[in-house]
C-alpha cells in the first residue's frame, strides 16, 4: 500500500510538471531588465505600470534552477550524491525524467557553503521523501513564481495581492515597511515599492522548509532575504529578477532571472488546485487502522 501511494503521488507530481516544457529561458545569464529595457508599459493604478493579470513562467527552473542535462529522476549527476532511481520511479519511464534546462541562476552555479552543499546533495538523494512540493506544502518565494502553474497579480493604488494556483497560496504585499517579520512562515512577509517602472518586493521571515526546486536547493529560512524585481518588457512579458541573500547558506548573494508571460484568452485565469486531498494517502495512509 505504501509503495502504491508513493507511486501515485509521484505520478501526480511529475505529470503536473511535464506540461510546462516550453522553451527554456536562458536569459538568466544576461543583465537585469532595468539595465537594458526601453519599453514603456501602459499606466495602471496610481500611474504605475499595469501588472494586473495572470502570469506564468515557461522554463525548467522548478526541476532545477541550475543548468542541468536531461536525467532520470533521482539519478546520480556530476558533483552530487544520488541513488539509482527507485523502483516506483523506474516504473514511470520518461514521465519521471527531468528535462534538460539552461538554468536561471545568473553565473550558472549557486555559491553554497561546503556544509550547505552537502545538505543540498542529501536533499537531492532523498528528493522523493523530502521535497515540500510532493506533500502540497506552500512553496515559498521565489519558487511559487516558476512552478508549472499560473499566478495572478491584483493591484490598485493602495493594495497589492498575489494569488497562486498551486495549493491556493497567496500573499498580501505591504506597501509601507512593516519592519521585521514577527514570526517565520511558509510564504514569508512581503514589502513592495516601485523603482521607476519596476515593482520591487522584499521578502523576509520565510521558514527553512521550502526549497528552490526539485533538485534539493535550499536556504536557511528566517535569515534569508529575497528581493524580487518585476519589470515590464512588453505588453505580454515581465522580466523577473531575484536577489537571494543568506550568509548562513551561501558565500555571497546570488541572482536568478527569467521571463514571465501574461496569459491571454479564455484560459487566462488561475484554476483551483488545492492539492492536499491528493496527498493524504501518501502522507498518512500508513497510519490507517488495519
Amino acid at each position: 500500500m505504501r509503495f502504491k501511494s508513493i507511486t501515485l503521488g509521484l505520478m501526480w507530481l511529475l505529470l503536473s510538471g511535464s506540461v510546462t516544457g516550453a522553451a527554456e529561458n536562458a536569459a538568466g545569464q544576461s543583465a537585469p531588465a532595468s539595465e537594458e529595457n526601453s519599453y514603456t508599459a501602459p499606466r495602471g493604478p496610481g500611474g504605475k505600470p499595469d501588472l494586473n493579470g495572470t502570469w506564468q513562467a515557461f522554463n525548467r527552473a522548478n526541476y532545477d534552477v541550475e543548468p542541468h542535462a536531461a536525467r532520470p529522476a533521482l539519478a546520480m549527476v556530476e558533483g552530487r550524491l544520488g541513488p539509482v532511481p527507485a523502483p516506483e520511479v523506474v516504473a514511470l519511464g520518461t514521465i519521471a525524467a527531468v528535462p534538460g534546462g539552461a538554468g536561471v541562476v545568473v553565473g550558472g552555479r549557486i555559491p553554497y557553503r561546503p556544509e550547505a552543499l552537502q545538505r543540498r546533495d542529501e536533499n537531492a538523494a532523498d528528493w522523493l521523501n523530502l521535497d515540500p512540493e510532493i506533500k502540497c506544502y506552500l512553496p515559498g518565494i521565489p519558487r511559487a513564481t516558476y512552478m508549472p502553474y499560473p499566478f495572478q497579480i491584483v493591484h490598485s493604488a493602495s493594495a497589492l495581492f498575489f494569488s497562486y494556483e498551486y495549493a491556493g497560496a497567496a500573499r498580501n504585499i505591504y506597501l509601507e515597511d512593516p519592519g521585521e517579520a514577527p514570526v517565520d512562515s511558509w510564504m514569508g512577509q512581503s514589502y513592495g515599492y516601485w523603482e521607476g517602472d519596476t515593482l520591487v518586493v522584499e521578502v523576509t521571515g520565510q521558514n527553512d522548509r521550502t526549497w528552490f526546486d526539485r533538485a534539493g536547493n535550499h536556504h536557511s529560512g528566517y535569515n534569508t532575504k529575497v528581493t524580487e524585481r518585476y519589470t515590464p518588457t512588453s505588453d505580454y512579458t515581465l522580466r523577473y529578477d531575484v536577489l537571494i541573500e543568506d550568509d548562513q547558506t551561501f558565500t555571497e548573494p546570488w541572482r536568478i532571472s527569467m521571463t514571465l508571460y501574461r496569459l491571454v484568452g479564455a484560459d487566462a485565469q488561475i484554476q483551483q488546485f488545492k492539492c492536499m486531498e491528493f496527498v493524504e494517502e501518501l502522507m498518512y495512509g500508513h497510519l490507517r487502522k488495519p
